[in-house]
């Protein structure tokens, strides 16, 4: 391990769902804890406008529909500045809250940043992850290393939604 790297520990379901406060693709405040009473799917990845983000942003906004009628709320964090995430949200029609983590607390408090596996050399850097959060704030299910294609179908057979 590198030296003055953080071993952070995974949350895992029961766990409290960190709370915070991040900038929004509009540049406002965005707290999680504003959702209280609603379940959240929370979803941490690299970078907006690559192309596995790409995909997997779309997915979750292609299933908006099914999950706002199951009282579902989607959002969005990745370190890139609120102009980039206002860029990508106008770009491919994201809806939902894409909010901006450029130091890394929040990705670092989730457990997804860190060591990772990139093309068969490790790296350090998002872990692309996703949490769902139920109506009281904690962990329902923690997703972490998943894959873009495919991983919003996943969750919702797994949620049954």
């Amino acid at each position: 391990m590198a030296k003055g790297s953080k071993v952070t520990n995974r949350l895992e379901p029961g766990d409290e769902a960190p709370d915070f406060t991040l900038t929004d693709a509009e540049g406002k405040p965005f707290t999680l804890s504003s959702l209280r009473g609603d379940r959240v799917i929370l979803y941490f990845y690299p970078a907006a406008m690559t192309p596995g983000c790409t995909k997997e942003s779309v997915d979750f906004e292609d299933a908006l529909p099914a999950l706002a009628e199951a009282g579902v709320k989607v959002v969005g964090i990745s370190p890139d500045a609120p102009a980039k995430l206002a860029k990508f949200a106008e770009r491919d029609g994201l809806t939902f809250p894409l909010l901006s983590d450029p130091d890394k607390e929040v990705l670092q408090a989730y457990s997804a940043y860190g060591e990772k596996k990139l093309y068969g050399k490790v790296t350090v850097g998002v872990i692309r992850s996703t949490f769902v959060i139920d109506a009281e704030g904690k962990v329902e299910k923690a997703y972490y290393n998943v894959k873009a294609t495919g991983h919003v179908a996943r969750i919702r057979r797994e949620l049954a939604l």
